[in-house]
């Protein structure tokens, strides 16, 4: 811990709420054909983004959900730098958010289902670990993991479904 900083309190009791806010969004981002992922920024125990994966839609490779809730946080508060701000998502975050998740300084990612291809904080490595990075970001997964895999599970077999 560097000199004068005050340790993190983690406040865990809202963390299920979030989450289910989270995977509503997911869903929405499932009825318009996107990868069913939802995120929401929380500080100071308000939402102040929301987000769900819209590359398709948006024809735009970055509007993962996290970059779209990290996005619109920082337009909210007027600064690209959110400190003291948890991310939940429903899904592990992959390289690119969570390189955006440290560029930005969200203080705690709580994430529901692992990404076995893609994940980059538990899964594929411990991204948030690395001694080169500059901002130390707090992670915990499988927070209602089981519904965050199964509303993923469900796009992916009702897609496989219609491709046959």
């Amino acid at each position: 811990m560097r000199q004068g900083r005050q340790p993190q309190i983690i406040d865990r009791s809202r963390d299920q709420d979030f989450m289910r806010e989270a995977l509503t969004l997911a869903a929405k981002g499932a009825a318009l054909g996107e990868v069913p992922v939802g995120a929401v920024l929380v500080q100071d125990g308000e939402v102040i983004g929301r987000g769900f994966n819209c590359p398709i839609s948006g024809s735009d490779p970055s509007a993962h959900a996290e970059m779209v809730a990290i996005r619109a946080a920082a337009t909210a508060a007027s600064n690209y730098r959110l400190p003291g701000s948890t991310l939940y998502v429903t899904l592990e975050p992959c390289s690119m958010c969570a390189g955006l998740i440290v560029h930005s300084r969200v203080s705690r990612v709580v994430f529901g289902a692992l990404e076995p291809k893609a994940g980059i904080v538990q899964s594929q490595g411990q991204f948030f670990s690395q001694g080169f990075l500059n901002h130390r970001v707090v992670f915990e997964g499988g927070i209602l993991a089981d519904e965050c895999g199964a509303i993923l599970s469900e796009f992916f077999k009702a897609r496989r479904a219609l491709r046959k």
